[in-house]
């Protein structure tokens, strides 16, 4: 299994409103391509101590299925939202 964390800070300006798109596009990705398992998006939680403010967690069976999710048509209107608000960017990719 490979697991898929990304992390974003997003530019100050219409934060919040962008956080909602952006959560909103990422949930629609869920089960795109076959051998996507979980999908999970999380904003930061107000008042605990955070360092991004929004967070992917995904599961794939195997880096065919990424890179299938890496290049779906529904994840490229993601891809350049974030583009345009995201001041900051991690990703992380392991196998378990």
């Amino acid at each position: 299994m490979l697991k898929h964390i990304v992390m974003w800070k997003l530019a100050d300006q219409d934060k919040a409103a962008n956080l909602a798109k952006a959560k909103a596009l990422l949930e629609g990705c869920a089960h795109v391509v076959p051998g996507m398992g979980r999908l999970e998006v999380a904003g930061a939680t107000p008042g605990l101590d955070c360092t991004y403010d929004l967070v992917l967690y995904s599961e794939f069976d195997d880096r065919a299925a990424l890179d299938a999710y890496q290049v779906h048509p529904t994840h490229a209107p993601v891809k350049a939202f974030m583009r345009t608000v995201v001041s900051a960017r991690q990703c992380m990719d392991y196998e378990t």
